[in-house]
């Protein structure tokens, strides 16, 4: 099974400020539904409450290590590694982890690829950041690049990264 980080992160890495997104780039949130529409997207428990309501035409899987109350439909485990053996007895071609902080440091050292949009600023405020990916064991794939315009506050590229196969 392929499992694929989504992120938008800063150049400092910044992800989150309270518990929300520091800036609104509507060809980024386009790009994050084309990316997860259709697939298992798993995140943890204060990125769902982040987001109001579970994401449509996508089965969403919430890590908590904690008894919460979910939605119908939504689905909760206590760790990665439960969510990951349900998804691959269901025979799950792909899984999109979407945060937050916590749910990227713990599973980066699992994942296969990361869709990054690289946000070209420096945000001095930040309180949840992605982890610095190591150059030695991800590999660029592509790029492409978007300047700031009227709907987009910051230039920013999106960015495919795959795993190092040496290091699989």
């Amino acid at each position: 099974m392929i499992q694929t980080i989504v992120v938008a992160a800063s150049e400092n890495n910044v992800i989150g400020i309270h518990n929300t997104l520091p800036w609104h780039l509507s060809d980024d949130l386009k790009f994050f539904k084309k990316i997860t529409l259709g697939k298992p997207v798993l995140m943890g428990r204060k990125t769902f409450e982040s987001l109001g309501s579970p994401l449509p035409k996508r089965l969403n899987i919430v890590l908590s290590r904690s008894a919460i109350e979910l939605p119908e439909g939504v689905l909760h485990f206590t760790n990665y590694q439960e969510a990951i053996l349900y998804l691959e007895q269901q025979e799950t071609p792909e899984v999109c982890i979407i945060g937050g902080g916590v749910v990227f440091a713990d599973t980066l050292s699992f994942v296969n690829q990361i869709y990054l949009t690289r946000v070209h600023t420096v945000l001095e405020n930040g309180e949840i950041f992605f982890p610095i990916l190591d150059c030695k064991q991800w590999t660029k794939v592509w790029e492409e690049y978007h300047p700031k315009d009227e709907q987009h506050q910051f230039d920013f590229s999106f960015q495919q990264y795959k795993r190092n196969q040496s290091l699989v």
